[in-house]
Formats: C-alpha cells, structure tokens, sequence
C-alpha cells in the first residue's frame, strides 16, 4: 500500500510539473524573448493584420507575386495543411501540374517552351509554404511591373531587397515582397 501511495504521488508530482509548470514556464519566456514568433510570426500593418509570415496566401491578382500552389482543399488553412498524397504518374496529379503550367505561361507571356521553376507549379507537402525561389519571383516581375506601371528595374530590385538566403537557395516571401510592392505604389 506504501508503495502505491508513493507512485501515486510521483505521478501526480510529474503530472504537475510537465503538464502546467513546464508549459508555463516555456509559454512565458516565448512571450518575453520571442514575442513576434510565439504569435505566429503576424504582419499587422497599422490596425490591420495582413497575415502571417509563415503560412503562404492566395494572390491571383496579376498585379501581385504569386507564391506556390496549395494542395489543400482550402487553399492555405493552416488547420487543414497536407500535400495532395498524389504520386507523379497519378493522373489528376498530372493535369493539375500541366494546367499550372499553362496558367504561368499564360500569365507571364511565356512561350511554350520555356523553363518554369517547379516551385510555382508543384504544391509543397504542407501546402502552406510562404516562399518561392528567387528565381519564381524574377520570372514574374515582368508581369507585375506592367500591371501595375512601375519600371521592371525597381521591381526587380525589389526582389533583391526583400529575399533572404542564409543557408540553402535563396527564397522569398510572398507576403513581405507584396507588402513592399504595395508600399513602392504608395511612394
């Protein structure tokens, strides 16, 4: 019977410590030293927040960067993040790739045998991710720039200003380049 009172305050000493007191404690020092990123990493520009700078969103307006495709029924929730599961001799998957396909080159003026980085036609695992490559970006600048009457130059430069590559390739957020791009109207 001792031995049974002893487990049983064990357990609910441990129970206690990592179920309230660890969590707490680690809850509070996210909200100290990383505040921005233990809410979610949120873009609030004035009052008003434009999203968050890890879950990718749909842009489809040609005056806007287009990030990479969701392979989630909602496009972009991110409590419904997934890849398709599809492998690349499924059928539907092969369709939905040609017709991504023909909608960028169709969008930016491509012709039909030009390169396209796979990163604006094939959906990440997640079908959240908030970045493409730089090259996806510059591919499209020709096309943002006329819809919206700015020199492909400033564009362009954009880009560069806004892409991040410390390790691995270097990407670009869509999100925080669209926010910039606004804000190069606003100028």
């Amino acid at each position: 019977m001792r031995e049974l009172g002893r487990c049983f305050f064990i357990f609910i000493v441990l129970s206690v410590l990592s179920g309230l007191v660890y969590p707490f404690v680690i809850t509070g020092l996210s909200q100290l030293f990383f505040s921005s990123q233990a809410n979610g990493s949120m873009v609030i520009v004035g009052s008003t927040v434009k999203g968050s700078r890890l879950i990718g969103q749909s842009f489809t307006s040609l005056k806007y960067f287009h990030g990479r495709p969701s392979a989630i029924e909602k496009p972009y929730d991110a409590g419904n993040s997934g890849g398709s599961n599809y492998g690349p001799s499924n059928d539907k998957y092969l369709q939905e790739v040609d017709g991504r396909i023909k909608q960028v080159r169709n969008q930016n003026g491509m012709s039909a045998d030009a390169a396209i980085p796979a990163d604006l036609v094939l959906a990440s695992a997640s079908g959240l991710d908030p970045h493409i490559s730089l090259e996806a970006a510059l591919l499209q600048a020709p096309r943002v720039a006329k819809a919206r009457g700015l020199p492909e130059e400033n564009v362009k430069r954009l880009v560069a200003t806004t892409a991040e590559g410390l390790w691995g390739p270097t990407r670009v957020n869509v999100l925080d380049l669209n926010l910039a791009l606004d804000d190069l109207g606003r100028r």
